[in-house]
C-alpha cells in the first residue's frame, strides 16, 4: 500500500478554513463551565489552526518542516529581520 502525497498547501489552505470556521463557529446553548470550556477550546483551536495555516513549509527528503515567525511586528513592519 502507497502513502498518499502530500500536497502541503492544501494541506495549509485546510489549516486557514479551520481557523476561519472557529472564528465564525456559533457557541452552543450550554452555560457555566460547560460554556467555559468550549470558549476556551474555540480559543486554543484559533491558535493552533492560525499558526499552522501561517506557516512556511517545505518537503524536502520526506521531511516537512513548518516555519513560523512568532515574533510580534514591529513598528517599522513585518515582524523579524528576514522580512522584507
Amino acid at each position: 500500500m502507497t502513502e498518499p502525497d502530500l500536497e502541503v498547501e492544501a494541506m495549509l489552505q485546510r489549516f486557514r478554513e479551520r481557523a476561519a470556521a472557529v472564528r465564525t463557529r456559533t457557541l452552543p446553548p450550554v452555560g457555566g463551565e460547560e460554556r467555559q470550556r468550549f470558549i476556551d477550546q474555540a480559543q486554543a483551536d484559533l491558535l493552533d489552526f492560525g499558526i499552522v495555516g501561517d506557516a512556511e513549509a517545505t518537503l524536502e527528503d520526506g521531511i516537512l518542516t513548518l516555519k513560523v515567525d512568532l515574533r510580534p511586528p514591529s513598528d517599522d513592519g513585518p515582524a523579524g529581520p528576514d522580512a522584507p
